[in-house]
């Protein structure tokens, strides 16, 4: 019979419980932000003198699923400690008002990350597919625009991305540095490589707005080696990862992506605190860990670090992280936050028409705007990524340019909107430094044999160590899994 685990003893799971941890839980429903939650400021219950089993810094979805793996395998002397005033990370809902809402930061799912969607199983969030039946409008120059069915791509050049899907094989998406052919990949950048394929410029497009969308920089500063690992993660396809249908952009979340980590949050209640960041970890090597927080120390036996690398860079280490993962973190790319907008009509007027509410942008203050309308097509709603220096900062000069653009993509019905908002990720917060990784040439030749590592009782968690979908949501969960994992045998281990 299974040994019940007692807080403030040894450890000890039993193997049938660590086979356990991928089974179903008690979905909670609701979109409230804060119920059952503890702000650290009343956490009237974190004495000084009690010592965790594990605590867990951050509460987006990698967090979150290892919290919740925890618990499901008989643990309860955890927290999981966030800096925000909110869960869900790199995830954020925009109420729109009456039960609609538009994600301001990732959203989508797709074939093969199975991971991600069997949480939103387990906790009753459906899903729905993206919008991309219709035409695309392709703007350029002054007056140009071209409607076109793209069919769900991105209208970049098969024969290309054949050459990539097949290269993908050669580069292990959970470890790129492990390549055969590492040292041939990791000198390339992604415009190294379609210079050298020979692609005209008039050819390029396609090619600039995909990677920038994917990766947040232009090619010239995308690692070959890295882009690679990602369509690894993809089946070595290369259109199940860049395109709409069937792909990684396929499917939307009911009641956006947030919902996922607010129903984690709101089942575990007071073991999330909220308003609570780390300054700096002490005694990271010692049998008990010491948080510094803004809310007082917080003591564990295992910490999962379950936040961006460069944002653990921020973080003081007392004694110094080995030298080897202190340079991963401050080396780690920071510079590519999104500035994504949303533009509300009173109904998806474009469908009409043909058109699939997509636009593509040529040299223009959008990289790519898209249909982000609820399933039934209540309202119309038009998400975009766009430019940020060619975008004013005032909202109200933002909604007119951004207007009189649409206007130009899907008619003069456009100039009309109900609403405006967008979410600049590089001024949102101080603790969301950037929104994806875009890892440049020669990186994971330094630094890759040091990312999952963990340094004496620190666990290194979050969807950049993914050993598959590593930058996505199905990321964040499989970290999430992982890191539970290994702490919970090295509690029991002694």
């Amino acid at each position: 019979m299974d040994k019940p685990y007692s807080p403030g003893s040894p450890f000890e799971l039993p193997r049938r419980q660590l086979l356990k941890l991928a089974g179903a839980s008690m979905a909670v429903g609701g979109l409230g932000l804060r119920i059952g939650l503890a702000d650290a400021s009343d956490t009237a219950e974190d004495v000084a003198g009690d010592v965790l089993d594990v605590a867990i810094i951050g509460a987006g979805l990698a967090g979150l699923t290892a919290a919740r793996d925890l618990r499901r395998a008989g643990c309860e002397a955890f927290a999981v400690l966030e800096a925000r005033d909110r869960v869900g990370g790199r995830t954020l809902n925009h109420d729109l008002g009456s039960g609609f809402v538009s994600e301001a930061g990732g959203q989508w799912i797709g074939p093969g990350q199975t991971a991600v969607a069997d949480l939103a199983r387990e906790l009753e969030v459906g899903t729905f597919p993206s919008y991309y039946q219709g035409r695309t409008v392709i703007l350029g120059g002054a007056d140009g625009r071209v409607e076109v069915d793209l069919e769900g791509t991105f209208g970049t050049d098969e024969t290309l991305a054949a050459k990539l899907s097949e290269l993908s094989r050669d580069v292990p998406c959970g470890a790129p540095w492990t390549s055969s052919r590492l040292a041939e990949l990791d000198k390339l950048s992604m415009g190294d490589w379609l210079a050298g394929q020979g692609v005209r410029p008039e050819d390029r497009s396609g090619w600039d707005v995909s990677l920038s969308l994917t990766c947040g920089v232009p090619p010239a500063k995308m690692g070959l080696l890295h882009y690679l690992s990602m369509i690894n993660s993809a089946g070595c396809e290369y259109a199940r990862l860049d395109s709409i249908k069937d792909s990684a952009q396929g499917t939307r979340l009911i009641g956006g992506s947030q919902l996922l980590s607010i129903r984690m949050a709101e089942a575990l209640g007071p073991k999330v605190r909220l308003s609570c960041p780390v300054r700096r970890i002490s005694d990271w090597g010692q049998p008990v860990v010491t948080l510094h927080t803004d809310r007082g120390p917080v003591r564990a036996r295992k910490v999962i670090m379950a936040i961006h690398p460069a944002l653990c860079h921020q973080l003081t280490f007392d004694p110094p992280l080995p030298a080897g993962r202190a340079a991963l973190q401050s080396a780690w790319p920071a510079h590519a936050p999104a500035r994504k907008t949303v533009m509300v009509y009173r109904r998806p007027f474009w469908r009409d028409k043909g058109l699939n509410g997509h636009t593509l942008q040529l040299n223009g203050p959008i990289l790519w705007a898209y249909d982000n309308s609820p399933p039934g097509g209540e309202i119309g709603v038009i998400n975009a990524f766009i430019v940020n220096a060619k975008v004013p900062s005032d909202l109200d000069d933002a909604k007119h340019l951004l207007a009189q653009t649409y206007a130009k993509s899907l008619g003069e019905e456009a100039l009309n909107p109900v609403s405006y908002s967008e979410h600049d990720w590089g001024f949102a917060d101080p603790w969301t430094i950037t929104c994806v990784s875009p890892i440049p040439p020669g990186f994971w030749s330094a630094h890759g044999a040091c990312l999952h590592p963990s340094c004496g009782n620190l666990y290194w968690s979050g969807t950049e160590t993914a050993d598959i979908w590593a930058g996505y949501m199905d990321g964040a969960v499989r970290s999430g899994h992982r890191s539970a994992l290994q702490v919970l045998n090295a509690l029991r281990q002694g």
